[in-house]
């Protein structure tokens, strides 16, 4: 994030950068095509300031989309995938998954170019999320021939269209653990009518 790549940075530069990073995500969020000046103004800080943390606007948007995807990958993490039950740590995760891109709409959408680094923590996100689907299908609640990577898909669709389709409910609105049930349900055992043995 810092033009000194390797050296630490002192606190009152990380505070700084965060409350940059903030800013940009919320004037971003509303007018994609806002300026640093106008992200500077937001963060309470100097163009100046912004103009050395990062060297540009485009740095800036790499840095907020790598941060927003490392706030991901911990809300995942935060579900235990690998310790947890797997229905729990998939409803965990989801429900995680869900708070964090409702509040990193713009840094997590497609208007907001992925670093190279974003890139590979959301490719990392995708490997462990394959493997709790492989840990759900070992339980028999996926089809063993299911194909995974196809499973994936799916999950990551429905929890787009509980963010950005009509529900008549804001995301910030919405109960996530009630929509990661709903996802949850919907992905593994669809839309059909249940037995009632």
């Amino acid at each position: 994030m810092s033009n000194t790549p390797g050296r630490p940075l002192r606190a009152d530069a990380e505070r700084s950068i965060r409350a940059i990073l903030a800013a940009a995500e919320r004037v971003l969020a509303e007018t994609p095509g806002a300026s640093m000046e106008q992200i500077a103004e937001a963060a309470g800080v100097t163009r100046t300031t912004v103009h050395r943390r990062f060297a540009n606007r485009q740095a800036l948007v790499d840095a907020l989309a790598a941060e927003a995807a490392a706030k991901l990958a911990e809300a995942i993490e935060d579900g235990r995938p690998e310790t947890a039950p797997p229905l729990v740590a998939l409803h965990r995760a989801t429900a995680n998954v869900l708070r964090v891109k409702a509040a990193w709409g713009f840094a997590l959408g497609p208007a907001a170019a992925q670093s190279e680094q974003a890139a590979r923590t959301h490719e990392e996100i995708n490997r462990r999320c394959l493997e709790l689907l492989g840990r759900i299908r070992e339980e028999g609640v996926i089809a063993a021939d299911a194909d995974l990577e196809w499973v994936r898909r799916v999950f990551y669709a429905l929890i787009g269209e509980a963010l950005h389709g009509d529900t008549g409910t804001a995301p910030a609105e919405a109960d996530p653990d009630a929509l990661a049930a709903r996802i949850v349900d919907t992905l593994l055992y669809g839309v059909g009518p249940r037995g009632t043995d």
